[in-house]
């Protein structure tokens, strides 16, 4: 055996392990919170409707049905009414005139707070009106035993009806939908009738009267489009006819279109 040692010249490599760097983060975070907003927008969209009224139902359940709006027909509906199919327009439409309801409903609540905040109409609380109808909103000034608008007889308002009908026109002036007014009498015959004077006339003359009022009060002459006379035809009590509750001035603010 050799005496002398072998040594080999070649430098010795060192290998270095280096840490594991962190990957980057991935974007399952985003996907998961989109999810989320958007659970959440469809969550309010479905309390919205839920509180709509139901035609707002139907027209959104009949866009879900059929979104292009081209065909008539039916099928099942997740809410009520929604078989029936209607196309966007119409949705839109009835949404406005929910928003136009809403804005309507407002100015009738703050007539009727205006008279009865005012003592010279205190004791017409309960004669004012207001609801709701296919045309739009509709004030009636109804007649009592104790409180008359008219002469009797005639078509000559007295000065509180007056009064009354200006504040009205005020609140109206601040709009431009368009009026009809209508006029009514009880079912008792008008003492000249043998003159060709009916209550038919009378009815037409009263609502006259208003429409004059109104127009003082502030109301763009040409939004009033239309004036009945409607007699005794449209009692409020038919059982009786000549009940006084049937006498009354009838103010309808129609729907824009």
């Amino acid at each position: 055996m050799s005496n002398n040692l072998e040594f080999n010249d070649t430098p010795p490599i060192i290998k270095k392990k280096k840490k594991g760097e962190h990957g980057h983060h991935g974007g399952a975070w985003k996907v998961a919170y989109a999810d989320f907003v958007t659970a959440m927008m469809a969550l309010f969209i479905v309390l919205w409707v839920l509180g709509q009224s139901e035609e707002v139902k139907e027209a959104v359940a009949g866009y879900f049905q059929n979104p292009t709006g081209i065909s008539i027909g039916t099928g099942a509906g997740l809410l009520k009414g929604g078989t029936k199919i209607i196309n966007d327009k119409k949705a839109e439409e009835i949404m406005h005139r929910e928003e136009e309801k809403a804005q309507l409903t407002k100015m009738g609540e703050e007539i009727v707070e205006q008279l009865n905040s005012r003592t010279e109409f205190s004791d017409l609380q309960g004669k004012v009106e207001i609801k709701f109808i296919d045309e739009g909103m509709l004030i009636e000034l109804v007649e009592s035993v104790d409180e008359a608008f008219f002469e009797v007889g005639t078509a000559v308002l007295n000065k509180k009806a007056q009064d009354l009908l200006q504040t009205i026109g005020k609140k109206f002036s601040a709009i431009n939908n368009r009026i009809i007014i209508e006029g009514h009498t009880d079912a008792r015959p008008y003492p000249n009738k043998g003159e060709g004077y009916t209550n038919f006339e009378l009815s037409s003359d009263r609502a006259n009267s208003a429409r004059r009022s109104l127009v003082r009060g502030g109301v763009n002459i040409d939004q009033i489009v239309e004036i009945r006379g409607w007699a005794d035809k449209k009692l409020r009590n038919p059982n009786n006819p000549f009940d006084v509750y049937n006498r009354r001035v009838s103010i309808i603010v129609k729907y824009s279109e």
